[in-house]
């Protein structure tokens, strides 16, 4: 059979696997510093490192959920999949070490679907250095026995390495402690709300993902950053921004037990951004992090824009997080990011 009709035909499980462990392979040799053993055995097999802590972390994405079939090409699911796991270990500080993924697919999308689903992965794993150590594959069974009508589950576990004693937490915040936040807010939700729009006009119409910066199809971990305020020690704590400014900035808050002053006119709002999108809406993957005002944070870390935003203060149970207006007035920010269970889904 020839290669053209492999890649056209549905694949058989067997046959899935082996394509992703040759992938992973040509990818990953060499990548690792603690992998000894990726693909190919019951588990892998993994050395940490003297003087280095791991760090774990899982994350599910659903279709339907987190993306759709209709607007997000295989490329962005693979990308977004990877993506949002890189940076939890981004907000900690450390080194991405391994990947694994458990892949559920209905049967007709065994094959040429799940090639460039990895095309996204792959790539995004390359640019970090990240191999794809193992996983798990299984058929999405079709809704109520109709062909066609199976759903994707993507989900994906990374481990990464810090100095030990060194990740980056959200409970380390003080009272004094300016507020940072890197690149630009609202992106990815101002880059939704277009595609919303155009399938609301046009429902039937396909989404084209152009060259250019593309926050929502395409998010950039900020892994640099992440590492470098590690080896410059001078963050008191850090989370990513994946549920949107007000909600993570609550976590944060919640952990340190602590309050928060931000400066609206300080907010790096995306272009075609609204400011409602840059506070609530999420998915930027962009690095909020606290420092000691005495400590010399530069305008740009790891090639990435670093702005001051705010400040943590004592804690207020009944106002936890307040905006400093632009005439001087002080207001509640409500959280209104994404929450399961209560949002509608971000797709």
């Amino acid at each position: 059979m020839t290669e053209g009709k492999l890649r056209r035909r549905k694949r058989g499980e067997l046959e899935l696997i082996a394509m992703i462990r040759e992938r992973a392979l040509r990818q990953g040799r060499g990548k690792s510093t603690i992998l000894r053993l990726g693909i190919g055995d019951d588990c892998a097999v993994l050395r940490p490192l003297p003087g280095e802590d791991l760090v774990v972390t899982t994350d599910l994405s659903l279709e339907r959920v987190h993306f759709r079939r209709d607007w997000h090409p295989p490329e962005s699911a693979g990308h977004r999949c990877l993506a949002r796991g890189l940076s939890d270990v981004a907000a900690m500080g450390a080194r991405p070490q391994a990947a694994f993924l458990s892949l559920a697919v209905p049967r007709e999308l065994s094959g040429r679907w799940v090639e460039r689903f990895l095309d996204g992965f792959m790539l995004l794993a390359e640019r970090h250095g990240v191999p794809l150590a193992g996983g798990d594959t299984a058929e999405s069974p079709s809704l109520a026995e109709k062909p066609g009508s199976g759903l994707v589950t993507a989900d994906i576990l990374l481990l990464g390495s810090v100095p030990s004693g060194k990740a980056l937490l959200r409970s380390g915040a003080r009272a004094g402690d300016i507020l940072y936040v890197t690149g630009e807010l609202g992106g990815a939700a101002a880059e939704l709300r277009r595609i919303r729009d155009l399938h609301h006009e046009r429902p039937s119409a396909k989404i084209k993902v152009g060259k250019g910066p593309h926050p929502h199809f395409y998010p950039d971990p900020r892994l640099a950053v992440g590492r470098e305020l590690v080896r410059r020690g001078m963050a008191t704590a850090a989370i990513d921004l994946s549920d949107g400014l007000s909600t993570d900035l609550g976590h944060l808050c919640e952990e340190s037990r602590l309050s928060a002053l931000v400066r609206l006119q300080a907010l790096p709002i995306a272009p075609q951004a609204t400011l409602e999108e840059a506070l609530h809406g999420g998915e930027d993957y962009e690095l909020l992090f606290t420092a000691p005002p005495a400590a010399a944070v530069p305008a740009t870390l790891g090639g990435v824009q670093v702005r001051a935003i705010g400040s943590m203060k004592r804690r207020n149970s009944r106002r936890p997080i307040e905006m400093l207006t632009e005439d001087g007035r002080r207001i509640p920010l409500e959280r209104h990011g994404w929450e399961h269970f209560r949002s509608s889904g971000k797709g």
